[in-house]
């Protein structure tokens, strides 16, 4: 009876786990892959990856590689930017969403006035600064203006971040101007 009670709260354990577990192994593949990508390149972490690096974002001890689109099978395994939106370093507005419970979980503690580092395929490296964190319905709004004349980033992640039930309409939204100076914050 005890070994049972055993194997099912490994098997429990183990189930809960493995989100976690992907997200640090498929990282670590996706940091390689970003390494090893030129200007205009894009290389696959794995053979069969329907998704490739496109920037790498720092804030204090949170260093992520952001990928190509926000469809369900990237966000596994990164944050993504949103198709049709601005790449991170050019004018306009980047839209990059992520899952708030793994990659995006960070944003809870993000204030405005506060730095993030964003470099891009030119190993260049771009300073933006928050602007404003909100809380949006997805159901009520129109959507996140994208002619902007400026570089812009914004991150969208689900919102509450304890939710139990998953899906809801809240949106959790951190605006970040580009700094007109670049220049690192803290190293990268």
């Amino acid at each position: 009876m005890s070994a049972a009670l055993l194997l099912v709260a490994l098997g429990c354990w183990t189930a809960g786990s493995w989100i976690h577990i992907k997200a640090e192994l498929a990282q670590y593949l996706i940091k390689r892959s970003w390494a090893r990508t030129a200007p205009g390149d894009s290389k696959a972490p794995w053979p069969w990856a329907d998704t490739w690096p496109v920037a790498r974002m720092t804030y204090e001890k949170h260093d992520l590689i952001i990928l190509e689109g926000a469809h369900g099978s990237a966000l596994a395994f990164g944050p993504g930017l949103v198709s049709g939106t601005a790449s991170p370093g050019e004018v306009g507005v980047s839209v990059v969403a992520g899952h708030r419970d793994t990659h995006f979980e960070f944003l809870r503690d993000v204030k405005k006035g506060e730095h993030f580092q964003v470099q891009t395929a030119d190993a260049r490296w771009h300073t933006y600064v928050v602007k404003d964190v909100e809380i949006v319905n997805s159901d009520e709004r129109s959507g996140i203006a994208l002619s902007a004349e400026k570089e812009q980033l914004v991150l969208v992640t689900c919102y509450p971040f304890d939710a139990v039930v998953v899906g809801g309409p809240l949106r959790y939204v951190v605006s970040l101007d580009r700094l007109a100076q670049d220049q690192p914050v803290w190293g990268g």
